[in-house]
Parts: C-alpha cells; sequence; structure tokens
C-alpha cells in the first residue's frame, strides 16, 4: 500500500519578506503602540509624549502604517479563558495535496482565530474557542469540524500552564535582543474565568473590533454604552486588573513590519522541569507565546514557543539559544515554520455567532 505524501510547504526565509521600508521613528512608534496602548482620554498623546512627537504626528503616522498594512488594527485584547469560553490549539492532519480545502471550513467557525500550514505531518494547526452557554461543547465541535474537514487525525493541545501570551515585535532590537532572556523567570499566569456582568458584556461589545484612530478614540464606545468618558475609562481599567482584559494595543501584520518567519519551537522536556524550564523560556525577547501542552505517544513535546524573526536564521538563532540556555538536546527539539496564514483574526464575544454556526452544524 502507498504511503501517503507528506507536503513540504514552501518556507518564506528572505530577509525582510515582503517589508516595507520603515523609519527610525515608526520603528519607535510601533513598539510603544504594541506595547499597551493607554486606557486614557487622549491616549494618542501619551504615546506622542512618550515617543518625543506631537499628537498630531503620531495620529497621522498610526493612520498611514494603517493604510500601508502594517499596523493590522489598534483594539483590545480581552482574555478568552477569563471569560469563561473554552479554548484550545489544535493540530490536524488533512490531505497534503489540498489544505486550503479544509483550512476554508475549519475558518468557518467564528471561534477559530488563527489558522496555519506547517511543515509538519500534522500540517494544519489552528486555535479554538467556544462559548460558556456552548451546547455542543469544544469536544462535540471538534469532531464535526474534523468529519467535515475530512482531517485524517486531530490532535487536542489545550493550554496547561501558560507562560507567556504577548505578540509586542520589537522594532528597533537586533538578533542578540531578541536571543536572549530579558526578565527574570515568572510563575505561570493563572487560567481560571472570572465573574462579569452585563456592565461588561456591554463594553466589550462596544469596544471590540478596530479602534477608530482620532485624539479620543474611546468616546464612541463610551456613548454605545450610555458612560461619560471617565467612567468608561474606570470601568475599563477595573476590567484590566480583574483579568478579562488583557491590554489595548496596535497588532501587526507581522511580514510587512519586517518579520517575515515565524517558528513555533516544540520542546520534550522532563514533568518535573516543566515549570523551572517554561518559565525560562518566556523571558526571552524573540519569544511572544509559550505554553505547556499535553504529550501523546505520536507527539512527545510538552512545551511549546513562538519565536518570529526577520528571516528563518533569526528565529532559528532564538530557539538555539533557548536549546543552549535550557540544556536541551537536539533530539528532543523541533521547530514547525508556517507557510501560510489562512486566518488571523482577533476574537469577536457576544455577537451570536457562535450559536449561529452550532444552529447551522448540529
Amino acid at each position: 500500500m502507498a504511503t501517503r505524501p507528506v507536503a513540504t510547504p514552501k518556507l518564506r526565509s528572505r530577509k525582510g519578506g515582503s517589508a516595507v521600508p520603515l523609519d527610525d521613528t515608526d520603528r519607535k512608534l510601533l513598539n510603544l503602540m504594541q506595547g499597551s496602548f493607554p486606557i486614557a482620554v487622549r491616549p494618542f498623546a501619551a504615546v506622542a509624549e512618550e515617543a518625543g512627537l506631537e499628537e498630531q504626528e503620531v495620529l497621522d503616522r498610526v493612520e498611514h502604517l494603517i493604510s500601508q498594512r502594517i499596523i493590522r488594527q489598534v483594539t483590545p485584547i480581552f482574555d478568552t479563558r477569563a471569560l469563561g469560553f473554552s479554548s484550545m490549539l489544535v493540530a490536524a492532519k488533512v490531505d497534503p495535496e489540498n489544505p486550503h480545502r479544509a483550512a476554508k471550513v475549519i475558518n468557518e467557525h467564528p471561534g477559530v482565530t488563527h489558522n496555519y500550514l506547517r511543515n509538519h505531518e500534522f500540517n494544519l494547526w489552528f486555535t479554538i474557542a467556544v462559548a460558556p452557554d456552548s451546547k455542543l461543547g469544544i469536544e462535540k465541535t471538534l469532531e464535526i469540524l474534523g468529519r467535515e474537514a475530512g482531517a485524517e487525525s486531530i490532535r487536542q493541545l489545550p493550554t496547561l500552564k501558560l507562560f507567556k501570551i504577548k505578540m509586542d515585535l520589537d522594532m528597533q532590537g537586533g538578533t542578540d535582543t531578541l536571543a536572549a532572556p530579558q526578565a527574570e523567570p515568572v510563575a505561570p499566569a493563572e487560567m481560571e474565568p472570572v465573574a462579569y456582568d452585563e456592565v461588561d458584556i456591554a463594553v466589550i461589545r462596544a469596544l471590540q473590533g478596530d479602534m477608530p484612530i482620532v485624539a479620543e478614540p474611546y468616546a464612541a464606545a463610551a456613548a454605545e454604552c450610555g458612560m461619560e468618558q471617565q467612567e468608561f475609562l474606570k470601568h475599563l481599567s477595573g476590567m484590566r486588573e480583574r483579568g478579562l482584559l488583557r491590554r489595548v494595543a496596535g497588532i501587526l501584520f507581522h511580514r510587512r513590519a519586517g518579520f517575515s518567519a515565524n517558528g513555533m519551537g516544540v520542546w520534550r522536556v522532563a514533568p518535573e522541569r516543566v515549570a523551572e524550564v517554561g518559565s525560562r523560556m518566556a523571558t526571552f525577547r524573540g519569544v511572544s507565546h509559550c505554553y505547556e501542552r499535553p504529550t501523546y505517544p505520536d507527539w512527545p513535546f510538552a512545551l511549546f514557543t513562538m519565536a518570529h524573526g526577520r528571516s528563518k536564521e533569526e528565529c532559528d538563532a532564538i530557539l538555539d539559544a533557548i536549546a543552549a540556555d535550557s540544556g536541551i538536546e537536539a533530539e528532543d527539539r523541533s521547530i514547525l515554520y508556517s507557510s501560510t496564514e489562512f486566518k488571523k483574526i482577533r476574537m469577536q464575544y457576544f455577537t451570536g455567532e457562535f450559536e449561529s454556526w452550532e444552529q447551522a452544524h448540529a
């Protein structure tokens, strides 16, 4: 019986990729916009002060960077788990000759926010969430998606420990900065749901999605909620303190911003070392995400780190530095590079889309 071929997708390893030229002020501004956009009446003025610019120049530059598809959006980032949604990473083995068909089916689910083709036998990797009141639940949802997408096999990879989740690309530092720990190791984050009420839901509905690039970008959402801006901002700050809101930030198009490669480093680590090693890996500047996930007989890798670089070689340097720092040998690690981005969006909460999908597919 003939063995099924494994597609080897073309990896983007050109230095700079499809990057658009940026000046030093753009790079500084992009770092500030990614880090933590202020919760303030005039947040662009606060960014301008830190950057040594005028508010109007910041507004003009951000508008330009959006028009050039360097900045994808300025948006709040709410915490899916804190809101009670069930979520996980999923690895699927789909037809390597036509993965686009499977990706299209999977992308129709409103809880799928990221979906990539990667260079592995498990070739389709996506994140999915289902609402707290889901009648199907995540197991049944994945069963339906797997059947409709024609997946040969699926591996569920929920987060067991969360060491880091912060997607901010360093626009000014070089490889030495990205491939080095930048802080003391930290304990895994809390992942339990947080209590919330109808006011929280109203704030999320009003603010989620692309924020306007105007001097007072929170004003329209506050008005929609029937709140004064200061009251709205105080409530939003409280949501951040409670863990419902992770941050407000500028999200970039990685490749257009110069980061043409992303590598998912996966690591076989003894269970008793996972907490120590994961906490250390999370401190590397070039790592945006670091998790512990379950292992399987055909998947022995417990730790996952997402590395971003301006080339494949820079990604390799970041992950090689992590291996050296943690003492992990070559046979106990692997790198999965993405070749196609099928979907990348921010989750939209409390819109009715989840219920509609379940009604159509249950």
